[in-house]
């Protein structure tokens, strides 16, 4: 076996290693995209989920609570008004707080994100 044989032969070898192992890495990315995309699908599905039900919860437990104001004072529209009121004031400390709920959320999904 010639010098340049034995060259060919070794070059054919790496580079037959060079491409299982590109196609071994891109079969490794695929799954770790469609493992990230199963469990990013199914936070959101969760989110939507209890987010639909907490909203129905919120709606129905202000409404009676206005009805219980409301009868209290003696006035459903005053119970109304107070109930309303109160979830105004809940929205703008939320408004407020909306940067430090940016950052929980960030750091909670970096830490599911980047996790090895």
């Amino acid at each position: 076996m010639s010098i340049f044989e034995s060259i060919n032969d070794t070059t054919d070898k790496a580079a037959n290693i060079g491409e299982k192992y590109f196609d071994t890495s891109r079969e490794y990315f695929k799954l770790k995209i469609f493992k990230q995309m199963a469990v990013g699908l199914s936070y959101m599905s969760k989110l939507v989920i209890f987010g639909v039900l907490f909203m129905l919860a919120i709606i129905f437990l202000a409404v009676s609570a206005a009805l219980a104001i409301g009868n209290a004072l003696e006035s459903e529209t005053l119970g109304f008004l107070i109930v309303g009121a109160i979830l105004l004031v809940l929205a703008i400390i939320a408004c407020f707080l909306a940067r430090q709920i940016d950052n929980a959320v960030i750091k909670s999904l970096s830490k599911k994100f980047f996790k090895s």
